[in-house]
């Protein structure tokens, strides 16, 4: 696996990075595994919590740095980039001052005598991380995990090992000591043999079903407990009695963020067909407005893919709805450009024997349908593998939340595109896998709560 910063924009490589060996390996899960046990997990929550917020600080006063190192490995636009990294500092920020009240014993009412369950950290916890978001899914672990007393091993992807390296050295700077936090340049073999490792007591991941599927598979047989925070297909539907003005914007930004490469992004459009035209119309209309460009440049609202390979992937996807009788209302191609740009594209016709009906589109990419009422909606939102979440588009908010309950997704969000915030639980159920991050759920994976019981 070669860890290499190629600018998305320019095409071309930046510079490649030395992968680390299997004695390298081996030595940093020994350093993190012996700080655990002699001085994290015994160090008071201010203690922990003087580091992270340092962290958060840190974070804040040089987010301009930071954001543009996720521009320069993975193309998203700089704009994105900034509001990435200042999610990342709520975050920090926001284990840094909770933690101690989550984890906090909880007493349990009993018929004699007394009881309570009391929550520590469990060791050494491996994660394995995806480029979409490069900071974002690094705090998401980091700070609850860093909080409750756990020492981290992270593999983050190969194409924004820049980040990774800043992310680490971000703690390092904040005063944790070598070991808290160590991101390792390793291959699939080795992620494997670091899950197996009986050092490595957890094992988080964020990425694809296959990635999931693999990881998950190696965890379980080692008998270590894992959260899988997998792909989604999620729904944008759009009921009669929408305002259209709202459906309409919130539908752009549940499609374009980051170029279509969201796993909660908005997928597929379900729309009612007594405003599917209308709709249509204007969602087209305000697509066709991005221009592409130098994502750093304000003036820029299209951004490129972040490889090659994605963009050949999601072309690839494209020309097999149109074999599989698709129809293309815009896009469907690359840009005639330097740079991984696609068009943004509309694929309506998508019956459920095509090949894509029941996969991802990570692109700029919406599949249109049109169903008579909200029944068909909900039926129609059900019929896929992935589970992650949803928008439902209604001025009837009762109407709203009746539809979103029926919805079999982790996550529901009524006249808003999918948001994340600290204090939101993050996850998905079926193939978008399972467990939670973010909120007092995502702290309480990685912990043991031992019960206490005085006869």
């Amino acid at each position: 696996m070669t860890y290499q910063t190629t600018n998305p924009y320019t095409e071309q490589v930046v510079e490649t990075f030395t992968s680390h060996s299997d004695a390298q390996l081996d030595n940093m899960l020994a350093v993190a595994a012996d700080l655990y046990e002699t001085d994290w997990r015994q160090r008071s929550y201010a203690e922990r919590k003087t580091i992270v917020k340092q962290a958060a600080a840190l974070l804040k006063e040089r987010r301009d740095e930071f954001a543009k190192l996720i521009t320069l490995e993975m193309g998203k636009l700089f704009k994105e980039a900034q509001q990435e990294v200042s999610l990342c500092v709520k975050i920090l920020d926001y284990y840094a001052d909770n933690a101690e009240t989550f984890l906090a014993p909880k007493s349990i009412a009993v018929k004699r005598g007394e009881a309570h369950v009391e929550i520590s950290p469990l060791g050494v916890i491996f994660c394995v991380e995806p480029w979409n978001f490069p900071y974002y899914q690094l705090a998401r672990v980091a700070a609850p995990n860093l909080m409750a007393g756990n020492t981290l091993l992270v593999k983050h992807a190969s194409n924004v090992p820049q980040c990774a390296l800043a992310f680490e050295q971000l703690f390092i700077d904040a005063g944790a000591p070598v070991g808290a936090y160590t991101n390792v340049f390793i291959s699939s073999e080795q992620v494997a043999t670091a899950i197996a490792d009986p050092r490595v007591k957890g094992v988080a991941l964020t990425g694809s079903e296959r990635a999931g599927a693999s990881v998950a598979a190696t965890a379980g047989k080692a008998l270590k407990k894992s959260t899988m925070e997998l792909g989604g297909s999620d729904v944008f539907i759009v009921l009669d009695d929408a305002d259209l003005d709202t459906a309409v914007k919130l539908a752009v930004i549940g499609r374009m963020q980051n170029s279509g490469q969201v796993c909660t992004g908005s997928k597929r459009f379900i729309l009612d067909e007594k405003i599917a035209g209308q709709f249509l119309e204007r969602f087209q209309a305000e697509l066709e407005k991005l221009l592409p460009g130098d994502p750093m440049e304000a003036s820029t609202t299209l951004a490129p893919m972040s490889s090659q390979a994605a963009l050949e992937l999601a072309l690839k996807q494209v020309g097999q709805a149109l074999e599989g009788g698709a129809k293309v209302v815009l896009g469907g191609k690359r840009i005639a450009r330097n740079g991984y740009f696609m068009e943004p594209t509309i694929l309506t016709d998508v019956a459920p024997s095509n090949p894509v009906y029941y996969q991802e589109f990570f692109a700029p990419v919406a599949m249109v349908f049109r169903v008579k009422n909200e029944q068909e909606a909900i039926t129609l939102a059900n019929d896929s593998p992935f589970g992650l979440g949803g928008t439902v588009i209604t001025k009837d908010i009762a109407r709203g939340k009746r539809i979103a309950s029926q919805i079999d997704t982790g996550m529901v969000f009524i006249n808003s595109p999918a948001v994340t915030a600290p204090e939101l639980p993050f996850g998905g159920v079926k193939n978008s896998g399972y467990g939670r991050e973010l909120s007092d759920l995502g702290i309480m994976e990685f912990v043991n709560r031992k019960l206490v019981l005085v006869g």
